[in-house]
């Protein structure tokens, strides 16, 4: 009798890859000509909501064209002090915190994302799934302190961040229909550990807004070791967000954004070695979705003294790989040491629509 046939050898695991948008308020300063300011605009790339919605969907339309599949709403800086602060000719005082005044700017950010994917130029593309933007407590400071964790003694605990966000996330929970609206609900540029957590009990707080939606949480890396602006590791990091015991809200996926794209390697490698120390002692399950959407500088660095992108003296002539070339490399290595099951790839700061469309090309070769 022949010897029965040999079994087929497992199926290489595949994962998705799609492409996320790129840095909305550095592309309407570079392409749009609109100028920021902590005293004119607090909410920064938020203002647009209140003075100009037009352009923002030129903007966020110029992203849907290339095309993403995934576009973030123009909400990351979206607080209740920063909509009081935020003065016009309408509200020359300041928009009142009557939180009945806040929630249909919200849905407008919403509304305008869903615009833009529907307006997208090309053959047809099942654009753009519509996340909504959340930063740190940070993101909403003046100056904003993402980059440091340096937080004011007000919101410099976990109970004091969670009941800030959970405040903040009860504004967009009045949004009709909102669950159905979005596909996502990103939490990003995390900066302190604390903060993960405060920020997953304030979700699971807010049925309304997250009961059903998928969320990522992503933290940025941005000094020259491999910590949180707090000095966390991403051991520790990854920990946080995933932990079941540590909140009931347990993120779809993880990420990093606001880091430069070349850090990305180290990190990745010690994120992925987390979530497989957390597989093998039954922490969790599966292996969560990966965000990655680094920086768009190469080489340069952000000045707050001028509030530029400047490149660091006598580093000026060094030759730089390309951003998008540098990211696919990332991207493909990740791919293949992991068992991520979902990649989301994009861009943060200075990530133009021009370097987003590089990217996607570059992935798809």
């Amino acid at each position: 009798m022949p010897d029965p046939p040999p079994a087929p050898s497992p199926s290489p695991r595949t994962t998705t890859i799609r492409i996320l948008d790129g840095g909305l308020g550095t592309t309407l300063e570079q392409n749009h000509n609109i100028s920021f300011s902590p005293s004119s605009s607090p909410l920064w790339s938020s203002h647009l909501l209140v003075t100009d919605p037009e352009t923002l969907l030129v903007c966020q339309k110029s992203f849907a064209d290339i095309p993403v599949d995934v576009l973030l709403t123009a909400t990351y800086q979206v607080s209740i002090q920063g909509f009081a602060r935020t003065k016009t000719a309408q509200h020359p005082t300041g928009i009142l915190q009557d939180p009945s005044r806040i929630p249909p700017l919200l849905e407008k950010a919403i509304q305008i994302a869903h615009e833009a994917a529907a307006a997208a130029k090309g053959p047809p593309h099942p654009c753009a799934a519509v996340a909504l933007s959340l930063g740190p407590y940070g993101a909403c400071m003046i100056p904003s302190q993402e980059y440091s964790g340096d937080y004011d003694a007000q919101h410099d605990s976990q109970e004091d961040l969670y009941l800030w966000h959970r405040q903040r996330m009860e504004l967009f929970a009045r949004i009709p229909d909102v669950r159905r609206r979005i596909t996502y609900i990103a939490l990003e540029t995390i900066p302190r550990l604390d903060e993960i957590v405060a920020l997953r009990r304030a979700l699971a707080a807010v049925p309304e807004l997250s009961s059903g939606v998928p969320f990522w949480m992503s933290s940025l890396f941005p000094n020259e070791d491999d910590n949180t602006p707090d000095g966390s590791s991403p051991e520790a990091i990854i920990r946080a967000m995933l932990d079941p015991a540590l909140a009931e809200a347990v993120p779809w996926a993880v990420g990093i954004n606001c880091t430069k794209v070349w850090k990305l390697d180290s990190l990745l490698r010690r994120y992925e070695a987390s979530v497989r120390d957390l597989l093998q002692e039954g922490t969790i399950e599966r292996w969560p979705a990966l965000v990655l959407y680094p920086d768009g500088t190469n080489g340069e660095v952000y000045n707050t003294t001028t509030q530029q992108w400047e490149i660091p003296q006598g580093t000026e002539q060094e030759d730089r790989i390309p951003w998008e070339t540098q990211l696919t490399q990332a991207v493909r290595a990740t791919e293949a040491r992991g068992d991520w099951p979902e990649i989301i790839v994009g861009g943060c700061c200075r990530a133009l629509p021009s370097d987003i469309k590089r990217l996607r090309d570059s992935l798809t070769k």
